[in-house]
């Protein structure tokens, strides 16, 4: 696996915390992990949280419904279909 150098800008505190705790030859390794936690995988698969959680909304069919009645009760709120204001 290639690698590459990135220049980060942290809070001095924080950057204080992270010598105090983690060894200076462990350092990047800390920091991927971390990101690796953190952020969803490439293929972006079903175990991204958050496309779990849009297609349990997907599936909810009260949510829908009532979706369906807000849709419908603010078709005439003053604003098309692709956000801009209509006038009067």
């Amino acid at each position: 696996m290639t690698t590459q150098a990135l220049l980060v800008r942290l809070p001095e505190g924080l950057v204080r915390r992270l010598r105090g705790h983690v060894p200076a030859r462990r350092r990047s390794a800390f920091v991927q992990q971390l990101l690796e936690d953190a952020l969803p995988p490439d293929d972006g698969g079903d175990d991204d949280p958050l496309y779990r959680a849009a297609l349990a909304v997907e599936r909810d069919a009260a949510l829908t419904d009532e979706m369906m009645l807000w849709d419908r009760a603010m078709a005439g709120d003053g604003i098309d279909a692709a956000g801009n204001r209509r006038r009067r």
